[in-house]
Order: C-alpha cells, then structure tokens, then sequence
C-alpha cells in the first residue's frame, strides 16, 4: 500500500512506529489524520512479544495501517538497518490484515534530539522521550504529505 491510498479511505488513525535495535517508539494519528502525537516506548524483546503487542494496540485504536520509518542512509541508498526493518514488516504482515507503509525518517532521531535539547531536557530525560518523539515525528512527516495529496 502505497500513502496516497489512505487518502481514499475513511476516517481512521494510524500508528506511526521508529523501530531500533533495543526500542520501538509508537505514535498515533488523530482520527483526520492531521495530527501525530507519541504515545509509548516499548523494549524490545522476541518478535512474536514485540509484534503481538503491535497487533493488539492496532486492534484497541482501531488503526487503518502502520507507518514504519524507513532508516534511509543520507545518499539515498538503503543499508542493513532498512533491510531489518523491511524484514520486521513482512513478519508482521503475515500476523496482521492491517497494511504497513513505510515513511523515509532521515534524521528523524537528531531533530527530536535537538528539541530536547533546545527544551533543556536532560540526557536521561531525553533517553526516555526520544524513541516515542521520533514515532510521532515520522508519523506527522506522513500526515503533512497525506494532506496535500
């Protein structure tokens, strides 16, 4: 599924997800989809655990699809960290008819860094808000882009 599809369907929200190696930051859209605010960090544990919980919070917010940030090198090429995010999409794919997308979340972690940072949060303080931050970041990236198709 493609962005561009969602704008032909009904009301709906969307969970927008940062997936790293120790953490998964989870956002959710407005029902309009217009805004993305953070809502929780999970701690990554086995896939099943991590994909079970994805599922059921999909289920309890009645999401229309996932918005997965794609980590994109700068020049455009896609590393290891993409492929192991393609891979975790395709695994969750098969446990849920919810459809994922996948949105470019270059420097996604750095801007909401550096609002921390403006925002004199400290290093712990930071520690605890980014992952979720950058979901809602990434998810609000595709909301702008959803609203001008």
């Amino acid at each position: 599924m493609e962005l561009a599809d969602l704008s032909h369907m009904p009301p709906g929200r969307l969970l927008g997800l940062d997936l790293g190696t120790k953490t998964i930051g989870i956002a959710v859209s407005d029902v309009t989809r217009r805004i993305a605010t953070p809502l929780r960090t999970i701690k990554r544990t086995k896939f099943t655990v991590d994909a079970a919980d994805l599922v059921q919070l999909a289920e309890s917010e009645k999401a229309l699809a996932f918005v997965l940030g794609l980590p994109i090198n700068m020049d455009g090429t896609e590393g290891p960290r993409c492929q192991s995010t393609r891979a975790f999409a395709r695994n969750l794919e098969k446990l849920t008819p919810v459809p994922i997308l996948f949105w470019d979340e270059r420097l996604s972690t750095a801007a909401v860094q550096r609002m921390l940072i403006a925002d004199d949060r400290s290093r712990a303080q930071r520690a605890e808000l980014v992952d979720k931050l950058a979901a809602a970041y990434i998810l609000q990236g595709a909301l702008d882009r959803l609203a001008q198709l």
